[in-house]
């Protein structure tokens, strides 16, 4: 199933499913669906900490059953759609974590993951325009797969790690290079600039996406094609990763990890492909959606 969290005119944002068609949403927050969600509301971080699943079952039998009121479907492009998850309580990103990036910068592959936190104030939606800060230095791109997080996860094994997960979304993790270059490798800065977090469309529940590794990546900066690889060069696996910081931090039902980038970093290319104000920053997972970001000059970061 795939969730989506919108914006219809001047409502406070709900979440809705993709119907069939593909063109259509069932509305969550209509009164014919409130036997659905409970007291859960129709905030989806609310609902994956109620137990996605149970809500997924529930849905799908009212969708094959056409219990719900037609008032409740509305047409996709009739609505403005959010990161799926707007408020999560982290993002844990990986870094250093595909093969193919590593092999063509010529970096020894790390032993365990390496990874950062992003803030959740970072976080915009599938549409919304990423804002660069002028006193930054170079930022760049990074196309992903993002995991979303259906219970937490202390302390567990890469065996019981999969069975956690509420679902899957496209990610682009924006980068303060200069930043965390100066930084001396530090990520913080430089992965916690604000509107640089973009998420969506959907939350794809796991029995859609029957092989995380097996999912085309391909991100393109106005046209100009900059990644094209896969999610089969990743080094560590989902189930590694999620082992791996649950034994740094408890992981919460909601927080997302991004897993990493294939090769085709801005750095690499000739000539190099830092973001500007005024471009469009296109990702596409395959199977899974797209991220189509205009980016604008934000705020300095430093004042």
């Amino acid at each position: 199933m795939r969730y989506l969290t919108f914006i219809k005119g001047e409502q406070t944002p709900a979440v809705g499913v993709l119907l069939s068609d593909v063109l259509h949403v069932l509305d969550l927050s209509h009164v014919s669906c409130s036997d659905i969600i409970g007291g859960t509301g129709s905030n989806l971080l609310e609902m994956v900490m109620a137990g996605l699943p149970s809500i997924t079952k529930k849905i799908a039998s009212k969708i094959e059953s056409g219990h719900y009121d037609q008032a409740a479907v509305m047409s996709l492009d009739s609505i403005s759609i959010c990161s799926p998850i707007l408020n999560p309580g982290k993002i844990v990103g990986a870094a250093y974590n595909f093969t193919d990036a590593l092999d063509e910068r010529s970096m020894a592959y790390p032993t365990e993951p390496v990874i950062f936190v992003r803030s959740a104030c970072t976080v915009i939606g599938p549409y919304d325009p990423i804002l660069i800060p002028p006193d930054v230095g170079n930022v760049g791109y990074e196309a992903e797969l993002a995991v979303v997080m259906g219970q937490r996860a202390l302390h567990v094994e890469p065996d019981a790690a999969m069975s956690l997960i509420a679902g899957y979304t496209v990610h682009n993790d924006i980068s303060g290079s200069g930043m965390i270059k100066a930084d001396g490798g530090n990520f913080v800065r430089g992965k916690n600039m604000l509107a640089s977090a973009p998420f969506g469309p959907f939350l794809i529940t796991p029995d859609e996406v029957p092989d995380p590794y097996a999912i085309g990546i391909r991100l393109s900066v106005d046209g100009r094609v900059l990644q094209d690889g896969s999610t089969s060069t990743m080094l560590f696996k989902i189930a590694e990763l999620i082992s791996y910081i649950s034994k740094q931090m408890p992981l919460e039902p909601g927080d997302i990890i991004a897993t990493g980038t294939p090769a085709g970093l801005a750095m690499v290319h000739t000539p190099t492909a830092w973001l500007e104000p005024g471009q469009t920053v296109l990702v596409e997972l395959e199977g899974l959606g797209i991220l189509n970001n205009p980016i604008k000059q934000g705020v300095p970061f430093f004042e």
